[in-house]
């Protein structure tokens, strides 16, 4: 069974944390594309990245992993995430789903 996705745009949506069950069962579900934004270790137990990448990628998959938190955020962060939807738009519609990123704007602008 795929893991709950919450959409935030068309073609984009999140969820929590993936591990092997619930990237192969995204992929048969259709997706093609995962962004993982943890760091490794983030969580005792977390699929590490670059076997998360293997899975994936055995699958057709493309895998990318853009590790993020608040403090550690950068330009070239930001700038990886720029061919998305409005900022302001995927706040709200995290929200909506109990999904709180309102600072992330902020944090982003100051790296401006």
């Amino acid at each position: 069974m795929a893991p709950q996705l919450v959409s935030l745009a068309p073609g984009l949506s999140v969820t929590g944390r993936l591990d092997r069950p619930d990237i192969e069962a995204l992929a048969s579900a259709g997706v093609r594309t995962i962004v993982n934004n943890r760091p490794d270790g983030e969580d005792q137990g977390q699929l590490p990245a670059a076997e998360a990448r293997r899975i994936a990628e055995a699958r057709g998959l493309a895998y990318h992993h853009i590790p993020i938190t608040a403090a550690t955020l950068s330009r070239a962060d930001v700038d990886a995430f720029a061919e998305g939807a409005d900022p302001l738009a995927l706040v709200a519609e995290a929200a909506r789903h109990g999904i709180d990123i309102a600072s992330l704007p902020a944090v982003a602008a100051r790296l401006r």
